[in-house]
Formats: C-alpha cells, structure tokens, sequence
C-alpha cells in the first residue's frame, strides 16, 4: 500500500543537463508509486526529451528514497485507472512500452520491486544504489510481472535464473543483479544518479546519429534469427545510410585528423 499524495507537485519532472534529459518520477511520499498523474507526467517528459534535439541520452530516476514501488494499490483498490488513457500505448508508468530513440538509463536509487524492476528493465543501460533490490513479487498477490517483467527478464539473464525470481517472487540484491549482468554499474550509496550521470555523459560525448542507430539496430536485431540472415543485415544497411551519409559521418575522421574533439550536430 501507499499513502496518498499532499503535494501539487507533477508526478514526474524533467530537466535537461546539457545534453542529458532527466526524467525523475516524483511521488516521493509514495515510494513513486504509479498512479493515472505518474503515468500521464513520466510518459510526456519522455516525449519531451524524445523531441528536444539537444538531448542525447536520458536518465530515468525516482525522487526521495526510491526509485518506483510498482503500481498504486490504493488507486487500484479504489477501481481507479493507472494509466495515462490519452496514450494506452506507451504502457506502465508511460514508461515501459515507450520507445525513444535516445539511450536510456535507470538510476535505480532505492526500492524498485515489481513494476519498479520493470521500468529498470525496459532501460537501455541500468545503475543500482548498492543497497537497493530488486524483483518481481507479484506472484506472492495472485498476479504476475505483466508490464513486461516476464517478457523482459528472460532476456536479459539466464533463463532459469530468470524463471526463479519470476516464480518466487525473491528480491534480487544489487551485487546479484551486477553478477548476472541485469545492471551496468553498482554505486555507492546515495550515488546512483551522479554514476548515471557519468555513464550519460559518456554516451552523450558520442554523435549522435550514431548512437541512435546503433541502439536501433541492436533491439531490431535482437530476435531476427541469424546473423547470417538478409533481413538482419537489411536493418543494418538501413543504419548504414542514415550513418555514413551524414555530417558527423564526415566530423568524426576530420577532428580526428585534426587532432582536436569533434563537434558533432546530430545530422
């Protein structure tokens, strides 16, 4: 359960830190719980940062002392909808059916159980507060991960391992979720989206056309079968020649050449 907000605060804000958007889920009081507001806030500020070109990568965070408890169970014990109705689409949160085609990174800074560890994995790339976990109890309520957490999981770990959270619905610890490759880094108490931070900025010094392609190209590719097969390389050329064919394309070998930092412009 959650407590009700007391705030006019929006559920969720977004800030652009040089070419970093951040999206932080802001229902502090409620462990960021997902509400109808949450979903309507996050999945537009994602919106925002999707249509803003000076941003290249975006963080996702939770506001307080978690990152995302999962769905509100007051609203839906209440028969209240938690989703944003205006874009059913984009799924929990706004969140987890919402493609970009930015890199995103979760900041998990605390607690994220449940539709918390979906929005995680629904990320790109992920940094865990050393003292948060992880996991998927919604079999311990009669329900399951439905907002793409038995979806998701299995392809990001080992399937029986994935199976085992998904069917006990155990917490993960961070240093596990590390071990199996769930998340990108560990960091220090307190500190997960300064370590977020940092590994945007690392993306973000890249040109972007690039990045984005190449995170296109890897999720299309994903489940095509073969690497030997036409239709994956078919995707690929198609990266190609957004790539090749661009001004960045040309920046790149000439800064270089030049011997100084390139100055990409996104085209």
């Amino acid at each position: 359960m959650t407590s009700p907000d007391t705030t006019t605060e929006p559920a969720a804000l977004f800030e652009r830190r040089g070419h970093v958007g951040v999206v932080t889920l802001n229902r502090p009081k409620a462990m960021n719980a997902v509400n109808a507001a949450l979903s309507i806030a996050a999945g537009a500020a994602l919106e925002q940062a999707q249509q803003d070109p000076e941003v290249r990568v975006v963080v996702i965070t939770g506001a307080g002392r978690g990152f995302c408890a999962g769905a509100d169970l007051k609203e839906l014990a209440k028969g209240n909808r938690i989703d944003d109705r205006e874009h059913p689409e984009w799924g929990f949160g706004g969140i987890v059916q919402h493609w970009i085609g930015k890199p995103t990174i979760a900041a998990v800074n605390g607690y994220a159980m449940g539709g918390g560890t979906e929005i995680m994995l629904s990320c790109d790339l992920a940094v865990i507060d050393e003292t948060a976990s992880l996991g998927l109890p919604e079999v311990k309520r009669g329900l399951f991960a439905a907002a793409g957490g038995v979806i998701r999981l299995q392809r990001q770990i080992p399937l029986k391992i994935a199976l085992e959270t998904i069917l006990t619905g155990e917490p993960m610890s961070a240093a596990r979720a590390y071990e199996l490759g769930l998340v990108n880094r560990v960091a220090p108490q307190g500190t997960a989206l300064d370590a977020a931070l940092e590994l945007a900025e690392l993306v973000a010094a890249n040109a972007p056309l690039s990045v984005q392609q190449s995170k296109r190209v890897v999720h299309e590719t994903w489940s095509a079968g073969s690497d030997w097969g036409p239709e994956t390389w078919a995707i690929n050329r198609d990266a190609v020649k957004v790539v090749f064919t661009s001004r960045d394309a040309r920046e790149g070998p000439t800064a270089f050449a030049e011997k100084r930092d390139p100055v990409w412009e996104g085209r």
